[in-house]
């Protein structure tokens, strides 16, 4: 893929306001998908984040319910429900530790000094803020996720219209320590959803990036 293919795809992309339900993501589209979710960047590298992809259609009709009955959530092919942490334990950061150590095949001992800073920093801070800190990985995530749909022609939206209190009760998230941040529906748009048709609306580049 060239610049000038890259350039087309993301300007092609749009919030898709109407899925054609006919339509579905193929196995092997889905799997990129999934891998841009997998290998997406997070801060020290925990992904103190979870994926939950919605197929059950009549928990799609309750989740619509909850999410001003936006018809994306019923009639694309794929939606992923963003879960982050509601708070960060040593245990978290302990399993990523021993995540390392198994890829990577080095000593425990070797990363005591990165264990204790990510303790330091996110468990033991007087004043952490771990709903809002994740939350903002799973937004590169959700970043990762647009544009790699993107590149595949595939449509997909970003949605915060919901309640997440409501997601967590009808996902049974309560009292496991994951909640809801964010959901993107994927597939691709109907003929006659006419947001296609309009010109995409940016700033232009002397507005928004400066060289000093």
């Amino acid at each position: 893929m060239n610049h000038i293919q890259i350039k087309e795809a993301l300007a092609w992309r749009y919030a898709c306001k109407k899925f054609d339900p006919s339509k579905k993501i193929s196995d092997v589209d889905w799997n990129t998908l999934k891998d841009s979710l997998v290998l997406t960047p997070t801060s020290y590298g925990l992904q103190l984040m979870k994926f939950l992809v919605i197929q059950d259609p009549d928990l799609r009709q309750k989740l619509k319910a909850v999410s001003w009955n936006q018809s994306q959530v019923t009639d694309c092919s794929h939606y992923v429900v963003f879960l982050t942490r509601d708070s960060i334990t040593e245990k978290d950061v302990n399993k990523f530790i021993e995540r390392i150590v198994e890829v990577r095949g080095v000593e425990r001992a070797s990363l005591e000094g990165y264990q204790n800073m990510m303790l330091g920093n996110l468990v033991k801070a007087p004043h952490p803020d771990p709903v809002n800190w994740t939350k903002k990985q799973a937004y590169i995530a959700m970043g990762f996720l647009l544009e790699t749909a993107a590149l595949l022609k595939i449509d997909s939206v970003p949605m915060e219209g919901l309640d997440p209190a409501a997601y967590d009760k009808i996902l049974n998230l309560e009292g496991t320590g994951w909640t809801t941040a964010m959901t993107v529906a994927l597939g691709y748009r109907a003929q006659d959803d006419h947001y296609q048709h309009a010109k995409k609306v940016r700033f232009s580049e002397k507005d928004l990036i400066e060289y000093i």
